[in-house]
């Protein structure tokens, strides 16, 4: 079948273009491997009217809601290639070997994290090691925390994560922030822990402190840390898109319109946005889905 767009990604970005592009009488499918990049957390928190709901309850329930219109189709599977169809469009192969075509084209299949490699980081991540203190510090309020600190980049996190909590920012061996750097954090109220990280220590999924290599244990109960990120499938690379160098990776250029440097391929969600949460994804999703259904109209 021949689809409008075709959308790869059904987390919150690309059933939020989806959604839009329905409620245009759009043919258009979404297809999603479903592994969502919040699937870790147990609960989503700042989202309008859904604060602590699990994140994979509400993809579900946008998903049920997207399907009652006849002009959508979902397809769990993943994509394996796509390519151009001479200006005419793309056709997108799924990994069972079924092929779809659609005039426009939404990546929206967001960014995998990549951890440091440190034991004990890895079962942690979404519990009790976190990325975004606005989407969980509110449940460790005036619990000791940490910061993981990020060669290169100002400790600007660590002084932010203290609004939570007494706060450590772990220098893991490196040579860490400069005296007037050290001063702010001072002023903060941070305490600046050099020694390497020998692991992340507690029950199960929850944390109990970080183990120094001198044998100390310093006692936290979250760790911050930013991950580095990549993009979830090549298909940017195989079309041909650009890429810019983002604070943690690369992302997807794109313009004021969602659009990427390939005409009709359009981007959306953590993918394409520097500092991204669930209610931003969603939100470049609706206007994702908004461009394409402009684009389809006018021709452009």
């Amino acid at each position: 079948m021949r689809y409008d767009a075709l959308v790869v990604g059904g987390s919150f970005a690309g059933l939020s273009a989806a959604m839009q592009l329905a409620r245009a009488r759009r043919k258009v499918c979404v297809v999603d491997a479903g592994a969502p990049r919040n699937r870790f957390a147990a609960a989503s928190h700042g989202f309008f009217g859904q604060d602590g709901m699990p994140p994979l309850k509400m993809i579900a329930d946008a998903r049920d809601k997207l399907l009652a219109y006849p002009s959508v189709e979902f397809i769990e599977a993943s994509v394996s290639a796509v390519k151009a169809d001479g200006g005419d469009g793309f056709t997108v192969s799924l990994g069972n070997g079924e092929q779809l075509s659609a005039s426009k084209l939404l990546l929206a299949f967001g960014v995998q994290d990549g951890l440091p490699d440190i034991a004990g980081i890895g079962e942690r991540w979404g519990k009790s090691v976190l990325h975004c203190p606005y989407c969980h510090g509110y449940e460790f309020g005036d619990r000791p925390l940490g910061v993981l600190f990020h060669s290169g980049h100002p400790p600007d996190h660590a002084m932010l994560i203290a609004e939570w909590g007494p706060t450590t920012l772990f220098l893991n061996g490196a040579e860490g922030p400069d005296a007037e750097a050290r001063a702010r954090l001072q002023a903060r109220g941070v305490a600046v822990e050099p020694g390497r990280i020998a692991g992340l220590e507690g029950q199960g999924t929850d944390l109990a402190g970080v183990r120094i290599d001198d044998g100390r244990l310093v006692p936290i109960e979250a760790l911050f840390v930013a991950p580095h990120t990549r993009p979830a499938s090549p298909l940017g690379e195989q079309l041909g898109c650009a890429f810019d160098d983002g604070p943690s990776g690369k992302l997807l250029r794109v313009d004021a319109m969602k659009m990427t440097t390939v005409p009709g391929v359009y981007a959306a969600g953590d993918l394409a946005m520097a500092f991204s949460n669930a209610t931003l994804a969603s939100a470049d999703g609706l206007m994702a889905g908004v461009s394409m259904h402009r684009s389809l109209v006018f021709g452009v």
